[in-house]
């Protein structure tokens, strides 16, 4: 094979990847509203394929089944503006950046703002299709484990910042950010008991400070 052929393939490849990222962005776009309007069980495979414009066997192909779909939409949500840097990228950056405790709580209250006002809507469809679907309600749990996990991290640099003087283990003090960050007590705080925004995170700086320091 010579240069010139292995140059001429190569923006083919490119072309075929960017198109194959264009079309599962599509996807899960078309995904998170249908599960936004009609919820989980009411969506089928068929429709999110219909709305997208695409074959059916493209949905399985680029992202998979229902509930793989119900994933990379939390994904996307998540990532938002960000994207396509993933979550645990942009917090490890944001976390290097805090120069002392109170600024690393800062950025971790800042975090749950940012993260739960674009996730709410697609937290709420896991939470009730996991009350009715066996694979929803394992990736409501494997989120859940997932989370509690990265906060090992937060909590290691928390420490490297001064905090958990009172003897609390980064476990402990992960489980500490996991409960208090945790979707559902933004969801019921801002949602249901109409704190406003800057009381949630005034709440979330005031807790999280007393918890880790």
């Amino acid at each position: 094979m010579t240069a010139a052929t292995s140059a001429s393939r190569a923006p083919r490849t490119s072309r075929r990847a960017v198109q194959a990222a264009e079309t599962r962005e599509l996807i899960v776009a078309v995904a998170g509203r249908l599960f936004a309007e009609q919820g989980f069980v009411p969506t089928t495979i068929e429709a999110i394929a219909s709305e997208s414009g695409v074959a059916l066997q493209t949905v399985y192909n680029s992202v998979g089944n229902k509930a793989a779909l119900l994933s990379a939409v939390l994904d996307a949500a998540a990532s938002g503006p960000h994207s396509p840097s993933n979550v645990l990228e942009l917090m490890r950056k944001r976390t290097a950046e805090a120069a002392d405790f109170d600024a690393l709580i800062a950025v971790l209250a800042d975090w749950f703002v940012e993260v739960h006002r674009r996730t709410g809507p697609v937290v709420g469809v896991i939470a009730q299709a996991a009350a009715v679907d066996p694979a929803a309600e394992k990736l409501q749990t494997a989120r859940a484990l997932q989370r509690l996990e990265r906060y090992r991290e937060a909590a290691a640099a928390v420490r490297a910042r001064g905090g958990l003087t009172s003897g609390m283990s980064d476990a402990d003090a992960a489980a500490a950010i996991w409960s208090l960050g945790h979707p559902q007590a933004y969801r019921t705080l801002v949602g249901e008991v109409g704190w406003s925004v800057k009381a949630y995170r005034d709440w979330l700086v005031r807790s999280l400070g007393a918890a880790l320091a």
